[in-house]
């Protein structure tokens, strides 16, 4: 089973590290599960035009296979002017949705107001019901206050949560998709 953690943007670093510590809990918790950080900024996306998207090259079609071939998602976004980024919406344009079909989806943002959180329950849920995913229930925000100076979460309830978030993850894809799990399917 591979988890694929996706830092939605191409500035800043604070979704990366919520991502990251989704991930790090995850591995630490679960070792049996392959974990992977896909971040944004570390790739040249080319803007989706409306062609095929076997048809793309280079970086975006890397970016295309790597969340093409995982299994399930914990799926980042800082939250620009009441918004996701137009890096995670052209990401999410560019990946057929069948792709996300029946995959369960985590949801981590950050911001710079609280009641930023919101997006998440208003246009990151919207959005993966589109696609036909399974959301966990529970998500992760964290405000710029959270953060120390140098990045680090400082916040114990956004440590909860986060910590919350991995099994939430990790218990549905398990229950969901028992056959990719390593355990016996009754037929």
């Amino acid at each position: 089973m591979k988890l694929l953690g996706i830092s939605g943007t191409i500035t800043g670093s604070k979704t990366k590290v919520v991502v990251q510590k989704v991930l790090e809990e995850v591995q630490k918790n679960h070792p049996e599960i392959e974990v992977e950080l896909l971040d944004l900024k570390e790739y040249d996306v080319q803007f989706c035009d409306g062609r095929d998207p076997s048809t793309y090259t280079g970086d975006t079609k890397k970016v295309i296979d790597r969340v093409k071939e995982a299994d399930f998602y914990v799926i980042g976004t800082p939250i620009f002017q009441g918004s996701i980024t137009g890096a995670l919406k052209n990401l999410f344009d560019l990946v057929p949705p069948q792709d996300f079909r029946h995959k369960v989806m985590g949801f981590a943002a950050t911001g710079g107001t609280y009641q930023h959180y919101l997006v998440i329950e208003n246009q990151l849920k919207p959005i993966a019901g589109y696609f036909r995913a399974y959301v966990a229930p529970g998500y992760v925000y964290a405000h710029n206050d959270h953060f120390s100076a140098t990045n680090e979460i400082i916040d114990e309830d956004v440590l909860g949560r986060i910590a919350s978030l991995s099994e939430e993850v990790v218990s549905m894809q398990k229950g969901l998709h028992p056959d990719k799990a390593g355990y016996a399917v009754n037929k």
